[in-house]
Parts: C-alpha cells; sequence; structure tokens
C-alpha cells in the first residue's frame, strides 16, 4: 500500500534538484513512497493509500552509521568510569571483549546485536555498517562476521584490531593468520577488510599486509587511522585507496592534502573522542582544504558505547568547528560515500524510503537541543530488524 508523510514543515532531500541549497530543503512538503521506494517529493497535501501526519516536524534522510562495533559481548563501565577520573586510552580493553565474545555463544551474540540494532533505528539510523574484530581466531571472527551478515550487506572483517593474549610477541604470525585462514573463513560474510593501524596494534607494514590481501580476496578497504596520534596511516588508506579512513584525530599538514586529493572519505567519531578524553580533530580545516568528510558513532563497548547520532553531530558542531549543514550530510552523504553508495542518504524518486522524522520543525534543532530523543519516527533500513517472535533477551554478561 502506498504512504504518504504529509504537512512536513522542513524537508531535507540531499537532492538539489528538489529543493534550495546543497541539502535540497523543501518546505511544506510531502512524500509518497510504496513498497519501500520513493514515488514522489513535492508540496503538502499528496494523497495515498495511507497517511502520516508530520504535524509541522522536520524530515530528514535517514542516517547512514559508516562505523561500528555491533556484534560483542560483555560490559566495560567501569573501565569507561577510570577513564573520566584521568586513566588514558590505550585500547588494551579490547582484549577484555574479546573474552567475553569468545565465551557468550552464537545465540547470546545474536540476541544482543538484535537488541542494538533496534536501538539503531529509534535513533534514526537506517544504514549501519558492523565491523567484527572482537573474536581475534579463526572460528569466532568466522562466527562474527556471519551474525552481522545476517542482518546487515554492510559487513567488515577487523581480524587485525588487535594482536590477541596467545599471539603476544609473535605479531607477525598472527598477521599471517588473518591474511590466511581467517580471511579465508569469513570471505564470503563480508563486503570490506579493516584494520587498525595504531601504536600498540598494527603498523604499517603490517596493515599493508592485511588491506592487500583483502583486496586480493575482492574485499573493499577501509582503516582506522591517526587516532592516539600523528602516524601513518592516513597515508597508507589514501595510497592504497581506501574508501574510508577513520579517527581521523590527528591530521597532519601532508595528511589532509593527502585526502583532498583522493576519494578517500575521512570519518571522523567525535563520540569516541568523548568517551576518551582525546582532542577533538579540527574538521573545519579538512573541509576547507576540501576534504570529503563522514561522521560515525564508532559503537563499542570500551571507546564509545553510542548508537545516536543526533549526539554525534551536537558534538561535531560545538567541538569540531562544522556546520549544522555540514554534520547533517556527514551523516547522510558523507556516511554514504564512506560506503561507496549514492543510494543511501538522500530522498530522491526511484530511491529507498529511508525516512528519519525529528520531533522538531528544523533541522537546527539537532544542535540546539542536544540529549534529548528528537527521532519522532523512523521508516525504513537497509538491516533486518529482529521480527515479534525474535524479541531480545538480556544481554550476556
Amino acid at each position: 500500500m502506498s504512504l504518504v508523510v504529509d504537512n512536513i514543515a522542513e524537508l531535507i532531500t540531499n537532492d538539489p534538484e528538489l529543493g534550495a541549497g546543497p541539502l535540497g530543503i523543501v518546505t511544506d512538503a510531502s512524500v509518497v513512497m510504496d513498497g519501500g521506494t520513493v514515488l514522489s517529493v513535492g508540496p503538502a497535501g499528496a494523497q495515498a493509500e495511507r497517511r502520516i501526519d508530520a504535524g509541522g516536524r522536520c524530515v530528514l534522510p535517514g542516517f547512514v552509521d559508516s562505523h561500528t562495533h555491533l556484534v560483542f559481548a560483555g560490559d566495560r563501565s567501569e573501565e569507561f568510569t577510570r577513564r573520566m577520573a584521568g586513566e588514558p586510552y590505550d585500547g588494551g580493553g579490547i582484549q577484555v571483549t574479546t573474552n567475553a565474545s569468545r565465551e557468550a555463544g552464537r545465540e547470546a551474540l545474536r540476541s544482543a546485536l538484535a537488541r542494538r540494532l533496534v536501538e539503531v533505528h529509534r535513533a534514526g539510523t537506517t544504514t549501519v555498517e558492523i565491523k567484527s574484530g572482537y573474536g581475534l581466531s579463526v572460528d569466532s571472527e568466522a562466527e562474527l562476521t556471519s551474525l552481522a551478515a545476517e542482518v546487515s550487506s554492510e559487513s567488515t572483517f577487523l581480524g587485525a584490531h588487535l594482536i590477541p593474549g596467545e599471539y603476544q610477541g609473535r605479531a607477525d604470525e598472527y598477521v599471517d593468520l588473518v591474511c590466511g585462514p581467517m580471511l579465508e573463513a569469513v570471505r564470503g560474510h563480508v563486503r570490506w577488510i579493516d584494520a587498525f593501524c595504531e601504536t600498540g596494534a598494527f603498523d604499517a607494514g603490517q596493515s599493508r599486509a592485511v588491506l592487500e590481501a583483502g583486496r586480493r580476496a575482492g574485499l573493499g578497504l577501509r582503516l582506522h587511522a591517526n587516532q592516539l596520534g600523528h602516524g601513518p596511516g592516513v597515508q597508507l588508506g589514501v595510497e592504497l585507496g581506501c574508501a574510508s579512513v577513520d579517527h581521523c584525530t590527528y591530521l597532519s599538514d601532508d595528511d589532509i592534502e593527502a585526502l583532498a586529493a583522493s576519494d578517500t572519505v575521512a570519518t571522523f567519531l567525535p563520540a569516541t573522542d568523548f568517551s576518551t578524553r582525546q582532542p577533538y580533530p579540527n574538521a573545519r580545516r579538512a573541509i576547507d582544504a576540501g576534504v570529503k568528510v563522514a561522521i560515525a558513532s564508532n559503537c563499542n563497548p570500551g571507546s564509545s558505547y553510542t548508537t545516536s547520532l543526533s549526539f554525534c553531530i551536537a558534538l561535531a558542531v560545538r567541538d569540531m568547528h562544522m556546520t549544522i549543514d555540514e554534520a547533517l550530510a556527514a551523516v547522510t552523504t558523507g556516511g554514504a560515500a564512506a560506503l561507496r553508495r549514492n543510494d543511501v542518504g538522500r530522498i530522491s524518486v526511484g530511491g529507498p524510503a529511508h525516512l528519519t522524522i525529528l520531533d522538531a520543525p528544523s533541522r537546527h534543532h539537532l544542535a540546539y537541543r542536544p540529549g534529548v530523543p528528537l527521532i519522532w519516527r523512523t521508516l525504513g533500513a537497509d538491516y533486518r530488524l529482529p521480527s515479534a517472535d525474535e524479541k531480545p533477551t538480556t544481554e550476556p554478561e
């Protein structure tokens, strides 16, 4: 049955052919859809078999979260509390989550993932990338990637997240495992491969080996880079043609120049900088230089346990010197570009009917009212939400 969302005060389409400015803004608007596809965008008063009265609210494209770690077990709230008291973040807690995830069992992991996806949808996100990285063994990484693939086509193999305890002092042996048996076990489940190129994780040579192995296996490339300090990650990501380099907390002039001259998206993760007390990157500097940018949640149990891209928008506007329009583009078309997609992150005739309806009259409220639950309704999604008989159980300990 056709459905119209009518009486929209401000409609953000991200299609300049449909409305004003880069965001393609239409006022006093309606959107008609059927079968998950947008049929028309136009003035209020359009007709359809069913109707949602937006009541003068703002409607946006569904958010695109291009960096999450949603498949895991366990809790690291005490680690967060210690960090807020001054303990520095070094990434070592990844092993804690790895241990819990290995022990949890497939059904407990599936239930926890389903619960988080419900939360993701309530937060207005309709496209989500899901990484592995908390298994760090052949069997466990195969399990995590297969669970991610059950619900999302944007699944990523992150076996090179951390060197697990059983391989301490034998990093190159672990890289060989990632590039060989582990990659072979997961390749049927994933679209992307990723690595954590950082002091304490994997150096540039090891990260290169992982990404090049993934490319030979037919996977797209992504990279965690420059989170804890300046390093070679951004330059490596650009050289290899990664779709996205993520974190980018520390960017040199050379890094910005390389990004601006490439198709690689710089994906900022401001909730991570909030949760680790790292400095916020100066997105204004990158944008003014011509760098393509995205914002993602990095939802994970250790350094950014949030699914709220609204919160990330507020941080980007307040602390990363972005305008509200730039931040909104970064979680829609920017996230889509980071996934090398042009079908999501916009509302266009013939495109997917992925809409986020704010309980507010304009987009400005996303930064103007931080912390307020402004998502009134989310329509559509790229991922599979649990059905009524798959209600998530309590998250595993």
